[in-house]
């Protein structure tokens, strides 16, 4: 390699392989070997020197005379100041940092004051084989910025799984360079998930301050409302506006109750799109400032058109049992939210056919994970009570997908006239020809008549109920019938008991009485013997009883419906 100076430098490349240079590998030795040229170069005319020192770290020209100092000392961000050092033939072979911010020096791992003077190979061997070299080229031929494609670069103290990536952009600056790093942060990967949860989710989050007048609304409530972002939010008054008219007055008087009072909303409606009639769920409730005065809004709107597709196609009139009150917690994580969102639970006991029913839904705590466990507690037409308990196998938005499907249909179908062992049936059939042709689900039904207070249940390969009468516990005989999704010919059967005063039923799913590496066996008998403890417990009360079942952290969803019949021994 020929010198300005006349010296000769040699430099041998020794490899292992034997196949030829690649165009990417030639153009970073042919750089590293400049800069080698160089150092050896330097070294060779400091050593032939009488009285020199032979320092280890040749000199490297002085930076431009730039008053760039104070300018790159307030810049925010990675910024270098870069001038090209070329070969005796013209081409750049390295470049001098002749300024650096602190993020900048940070980029190439170095300190500031020891970044500026340096070459670029030496901080950064590599980025002669790297696109955006010949990217900067391009900028000092044309003249004109260039900004390339994002990349990644591991460097001190990064994490090596999740390396950060970059954008770097490069301008003119006399004959030198202005390159510019824009780290892509971890928050925006973040708010790529929580927008593909949403969408996944089928639902959108909206805030309204009251105070200020201010409102805020994710991209996937503009998308469900079919509403130009443009034009941004309305104030959640005008929110029954945007439904059809014979859904805004119940949205309306939601939205003043909240307003007012402060009283939670899980209110039905439908809008009008360029797609055509979409239904959506609105829900949302109020923070209040220390004297209970309502200062903020959150909610969030779901689409429900998928679910009730099927439900619609069964029974019109299923429309107005999905209205039921939610309570909205501003400090429950996202997954919580999207878990209520599905499956609202009543605020207080409901009373069904003169019964007392109290619900309890208990998500899994080990990881955020959505599961399948389900109920419903509806009065039908006849003056009958209709219980159902189900536990979808798995977790996740497809778990919830079909625990959505089964719910609405089985209730739909039961509304229409179909018998218990009918209806387990035909959702038998519905889950071996749903997407997810491997899901397989369990499901209890119960049907009750008040006037003879009869209990007419059936069963898919779901734990029977447990019966309290006079403190004495007693699981009801199971009538035959396999899981749901498990064969195309399966057998239902019926079963029939009378209920006393007095007498209290638990349906539940199996995450109430299972333990790991322990037979379910067991898990029922503490069931029985601590629903034996705690039969005089208070109506309503289910918290010292499941406290004596659920020991650590819950790796599945737990779903208790406890259903009492009034009177009895006092």
């Amino acid at each position: 390699v020929g010198g300005t100076d006349d010296a000769e430098v040699v430099i041998g490349v020794l490899r292992e392989r034997a196949d030829p240079f690649t165009p990417r590998a030639r153009e970073l030795l042919r750089h590293v070997s400049w800069l080698c040229a160089g150092r050896l170069r330097d070294l060779g005319a400091g050593q032939s020197r009488p009285g020199s020192s032979g320092s280890s770290r040749p000199p490297v020209p002085a930076p431009a005379s730039l008053p760039v100092d104070g300018l790159f000392a307030a810049l925010p961000g990675a910024v270098l100041l870069l001038s090209p050092l070329r070969s005796p033939s013209g081409d750049v072979a390295d470049y001098r940092v002749d300024a650096a911010t602190a993020q900048g020096a940070d980029v190439l791992g170095r300190d500031a004051g020891d970044l500026v003077g340096r070459r670029l190979l030496e901080c950064w061997p590599n980025a002669a084989g790297e696109p955006l070299w010949q990217s900067w080229l391009a900028v000092l031929d044309t003249g004109e910025p260039r900004e390339g494609e994002p990349f990644t670069r591991p460097g001190p103290g990064t994490d090596r799984r999740e390396p950060p990536r970059y954008v770097v952009r490069a301008a003119p600056l006399g004959d030198a360079l202005v390159v510019s790093w824009l780290r892509h942060d971890t928050s925006d990967r973040q708010a790529q998930r929580l927008a593909e949860l949403q969408r996944l989710g089928r639902l959108g989050w909206a805030v309204w301050n009251l105070d200020t007048h201010e409102a805020a609304w994710s991209d996937q409530v503009h998308l469900l409302l079919d509403r130009d972002p443009a034009l941004g939010p309305v104030p959640v008054e005008h929110l029954p506006d945007l439904a059809v008219p014979e859904d805004g007055p119940a949205l309306g008087r939601a939205v003043r109750e909240l307003l007012r009072d402060g009283t939670p909303f899980d209110v039905p409606f439908r809008v009008r799109t360029t797609a055509g009639l979409r239904h959506l769920r609105a829900v949302a409730e109020t923070v209040v400032d220390s004297g209970g005065r309502p200062v903020e809004v959150h909610g969030f709107v779901q689409d429900l058109t998928a679910q009730r597709s099927a439900e619609l196609a069964l029974v019109e009139s299923e429309r107005t049992m999905l209205a039921q009150d939610g309570v909205l917690r501003a400090e429950r994580m996202l997954a919580g939210r999207l878990q209520h969102a599905l499956l609202p639970l009543p605020r207080h006991a409901v009373r069904l056919a003169g019964l007392r029913v109290d619900v309890t839904y208990l998500p899994a705590e080990s990881g955020i994970h959505v599961g399948g466990d389900w109920f419903s507690a509806v009065e039908l037409p006849d003056g009958d009570a209709l219980f159902v308990v189900g536990d979808v196998a798995g977790h996740g938005i497809d778990a919830v997908a079909t625990m959505a499907q089964l719910r609405f249909t089985a209730k739909g179908m039961i509304f229409t006239g179909s018998s218990l062992t009918g209806a387990l049936a035909r959702l038998n059939t519905l889950l071996l020809h749903s997407r997810d042709t491997k899901g397989t689900a369990t499901l209890v039904l119960a049907r009750y008549a008040p006037r003879e207070r009869r209990l007419v249940w059936a069963q898919a390969g779901h734990l029977p109920p447990l019966l309290l009468r006079r403190g004495e516990p007693r699981y009801l005989e199971r009538p035959s019938g396999v899981l749901l999704g498990a064969t195309e010919t399966p057998v239902y059967a019926e079963a029939e008991c009378r209920l006393e005063p007095g007498d209290r039923l638990l349906f539940y799913t199996d995450g109430l009485v299972e333990r790991p590496g322990e037979n379910i066996q067991r898990g029922l008998e503490r069931l029985a013997r601590n629903a034996a403890a705690h039969h005089a417990d208070a109506p309503g009360s289910l918290v010292p009883l499941l406290g004596s079942m659920l020991e650590g952290e819950r790796r599945d969803d737990v779903c208790v419906l406890d259903v009492r019949v009034p009177g009895g021994p006092a």
